[in-house]
């Protein structure tokens, strides 16, 4: 299928990773296609979030913002321009989608899953010991089912495209052709020509909106919710040490 390349957009190499690119494309008439190519990962630097908030500021310019920080100004503020985009948003999803990168699936309003067999979809914090603030979770909680949410964030299930779409976390399963076929099915090209998709959507998931852009004191990014978690849990070693040896050879833990 031929592709018009309209623009590209570097990511930065950082000690830790290469880098890459974000290329953009025309599969349909009005249809944009960002692929982005970041070996060995994809990984979800600072530097990416920034190329990706640019490439999608080049086709359809906001107000521009940037500012120093990972969660809250590079991926939360990826997420949240996502959330609130003025157009339909797919993400094709052609391969494993772990952590940050079904993350960034979620936050697209429609989501294809490749059919051949590789990859899968899994929030996989559970298994590394990371904590997921509700600025991570409401997406999951607000576009899933209680039950289809509790495999995703108590036991890190991991789902093949077919169970991804049996449980609705993704709307097709396929290739590039899928996800040209669920545009046209659903007319998502003349959606946001009316000016009201973005707000509409920003009504839609407000408890998202709102808690990937609360900052301040009171709210923890998830570096220091990790540190806040592992202090508590030594206090809480300290505290059941103290309370073993005040029972003396009662206790048998």
């Amino acid at each position: 299928m031929a592709s018009t390349e309209l623009f590209s957009v570097p990511i930065s190499a950082i000690p830790s990773h290469p880098g890459g690119s974000i290329v953009c494309t025309t599969p349909a008439p009005k249809v944009y296609l960002l692929t982005f190519t970041s070996p060995s990962d994809n990984r979800l630097t600072p530097e990416f979030c920034r190329a990706l908030l640019d490439a999608l500021d080049i086709i359809e310019p906001p107000p521009r913002t940037v500012a120093p920080g990972f969660w809250e100004n590079s991926l939360y503020a990826l997420f949240r321009r996502f959330l609130t985009y003025p157009m339909p948003t797919v993400a094709l999803i052609n391969g494993h989608a772990f952590a940050g990168g079904i993350f960034l699936a979620m936050h697209h309003d429609y989501r294809v899953f490749t059919g051949s067999g590789r990859g899968y979809a899994c929030v996989n914090e559970l298994e590394f010991g990371a904590p997921l603030p509700p600025s991570l979770t409401s997406i999951f909680r607000i576009k899933t089912t209680p039950l289809v949410y509790r495999e995703v964030v108590l036991e890190a299930h991991r789902f093949d495209a077919k169970a991804a779409l049996e449980a609705g976390i993704v709307d097709a399963v396929g290739e590039l052709d899928a996800v040209l076929k669920l545009i046209e099915d659903r007319k998502l090209v003349v959606k946001g020509t009316t000016g009201v998709y973005g707000s509409l959507k920003e009504e839609m998931y407000k408890e998202s909106v709102a808690l990937l852009g609360a900052k301040g004191p009171g709210v923890p990014s998830p570096s220091k919710q990790l540190e806040i978690n592992k202090k508590r849990k030594a206090d809480g070693q300290k505290w059941l040490k103290q309370w073993k040896e005040s029972q003396g050879q009662k206790a048998k833990l």
